[in-house]
């Protein structure tokens, strides 16, 4: 059996099930977990943030059920109301961390949502993955040199793709899969102990 991990860099409700994860990973370090990128904001959804009208008040509603916090350079972001997100960006950049940690990938998300919420740095932008390859300890020019591989849009694509094939349709979605069978052990919100009590059943 294996864990798949189904989130958007930029959604704020994986960012606030961020900690979760990264609990449930290290609970269960035997458990492979498979991170994979979904498009929240590609296409015609890739528009300024302040046509996303919602973003506070939804932000307000995370922060208070899960606890963390968005920093004080991704507000300004926010009120600024331009910064386009680009969940094709983000992907590219997933894709190029798994390549250098693929073990490390859990830690390596959060890390890239903490980039944006936090820090308010842009996820289409190669110093931002150049700082969190020297904060996590990894070969920042190799990690730079793979996200502008076409290795990196070609695994952002099958990011997509893996997300439709089995039907997520919400960030952040964790699943167990053992073979051909799959059960849903989160699905937007959840803590670690719930989670863990869902794996207890099914293992």
């Amino acid at each position: 059996m294996k864990l798949v991990y189904v989130f958007d860099a930029y959604c704020g409700w994986s960012y606030g099930f961020a900690p979760a994860m990264s609990e449930i990973a290290r609970r269960h370090p035997a458990l492979p977990v498979e991170v994979v990128s979904g498009g929240l904001f590609t296409g015609a959804r890739r528009v300024p943030i302040r046509e996303f009208g919602y973003v506070q008040d939804s932000n307000a509603k995370i922060s208070e059920l899960t606890g963390v916090r968005f920093g004080a350079a991704y507000q300004r972001l926010i009120a600024d109301g331009s910064f386009v997100m680009d969940s094709g960006a983000a992907a590219r950049g997933m894709a190029a961390l798994r390549t250098a940690a693929a073990d490390r990938a859990v830690h390596l998300a959060a890390a890239l949502q903490e980039a944006f919420y936090v820090d308010g740095l842009s996820l289409s932008d190669p110093a931002t993955y150049r700082k969190i390859a020297e904060s996590a300890g990894l070969d920042a020019d190799g990690v730079v040199a793979a996200l502008r591989s076409p290795a990196a849009q070609a695994a952002a694509e099958a990011d997509f793709r893996r997300s439709h094939e089995i039907g997520v349709d919400g960030y952040p979605t964790l699943l167990a899969v053992d073979g051909d069978r799959g059960a849903v052990l989160a699905r937007g919100h959840a803590t670690a102990d719930q989670v863990d009590r869902l794996l207890a059943r099914i293992g």
